[in-house]
């Protein structure tokens, strides 16, 4: 089958995924590295390179039978309808809005340019009632952020039947608020190797199934990619068979099944050691996400020479330049307080050695395209001297 790889516009990814799904088509080739090839085996629908949270690329073949098969599963979840893109369309939480959009028959709405509040509202207000969109929890936050000020966005996250929230985990504090302004938020986990969100609130959708071995997070499905292109191996270690011979894909990301409700305690591999304990940073990112102010903090590791490696709280503030020595004053007593109700919820929860060394604020976090927090660049700029 041919491959064609496009660049991302979304016009282009739109027209191109109306052809897939059509069978008429090739398959998409979304955020190709390097040479991309002029074939994929048959069946394949997309070819879609993430670097996930490895920062490795990979380009996962996605078949058509398993699109369709995560978006019917979404639309007996949730309902369908048409959807309003707000996310890059080269990912694949972008490519499903296009393609749960057209397989509803209807003809998806497309946000101009950089994500914007006003233009994600006024966007918003034209779809008609009982329609749907995927956001990331930054944009989520955003949102409501203007919401407070403006009753045209306020208007826009009431009106949806369902705000898809993924990519990463979704703060507390910010469902919260989401839920307050009347919101209805469904958060969602998953990846591009399982077509993108296959388990909704912690439930699995209808025919994904979800099971824990040695404290890892497995997911099965007909929603299940058939590998990476091109990578035999790294496809023989991450989708295995079980004992029933389904087939699993290995999520790498920690997590325990609670009442049959997953909930995720992060990623395996991001772990610290400081002074011999074993530290899961996106646990700790999880209880200081909680702490009022700190909704939108990254936690990083960085070497330690006392403990060898501790942890980090990142959070944005945005520019500085103009504030009065009175104003610095301030938020530096601000920041004193919020690392230690920090420091004092994380080791309530999880334990004395696990709180954070210390707190650090910048002008932006570095982010994704995909909107998500670039963790490495973020951890780079605070460990340098």
């Amino acid at each position: 089958m041919r491959l064609q790889p496009l660049a991302g516009d979304a016009v282009e990814v739109v027209a191109a995924a109306r052809r897939m799904l059509e069978g008429t088509g090739p398959a998409l080739g979304l955020g190709m590295v390097g040479e991309a090839p002029s074939h994929v085996p048959e069946g394949t629908a997309a070819v879609i390179t993430t670097s996930g949270s490895t920062g490795v690329p990979k380009s996962v073949v996605l078949s058509r039978d398993a699109l369709l098969a995560s978006t019917d599963a979404t639309a007996a979840r949730i309902g369908e309808g048409a959807w309003l893109l707000a996310l890059p369309p080269g990912y694949i939480a972008g490519l499903q809005v296009l393609v749960r959009s057209l397989r509803a028959g209807r003809e998806p709405v497309l946000l101009p340019g950089r994500f914007d509040p006003a233009a994600f509202a006024e966007a918003a207000l034209t779809l008609p009632p009982g329609s749907y969109t995927s956001l990331v929890p930054a944009q989520l936050q955003r949102l409501l952020d203007a919401a407070g000020t403006d009753h045209a966005v306020a208007a826009a996250l009431r009106a949806f039947a369902a705000i898809l929230v993924g990519g990463q985990a979704l703060p507390a504090a910010t469902l919260d608020r989401a839920q307050d302004a009347g919101a209805r938020v469904v958060r969602t986990y998953g990846s591009t190797e399982t077509c993108g969100g296959c388990v909704y609130d912690g439930v699995p959708l209808p025919g994904a199934q979800v099971a824990i071995v040695d404290g890892e997070v497995r997911l099965a499905g007909p929603m299940l990619a058939d590998g990476y292109l091109g990578d035999a191996a790294l496809t023989d270690a991450v989708f295995v068979p079980g004992d029933d011979d389904t087939r699993w894909y290995r999520t790498g990301d920690a997590g325990v099944l609670d009442d049959d409700v997953l909930r995720i305690h992060g990623r395996i591999d991001n772990v610290i050691v400081s002074g011999g304990v074993n530290i899961s940073l996106d646990r700790v990112e999880r209880v200081v996400r909680d702490v009022a102010g700190l909704a939108g903090a990254v936690v990083v590791g960085v070497p330690d020479q006392r403990w060898g490696e501790a942890s980090v709280i990142v959070v944005a503030r945005g520019q500085a330049l103009r504030r009065s020595d009175s104003a610095r004053r301030h938020e530096a007593r601000r920041d004193e307080a919020h690392l230690d109700e920090a420091r004092r919820a994380v080791a309530d929860r999880l334990g004395a050695a696990w709180r954070p060394a210390r707190l650090v604020v910048v002008d932006e976090l570095a982010a994704l395209p995909s909107g998500k927090p670039d963790r490495e660049a973020i951890r780079r700029a605070i460990a340098a001297p």
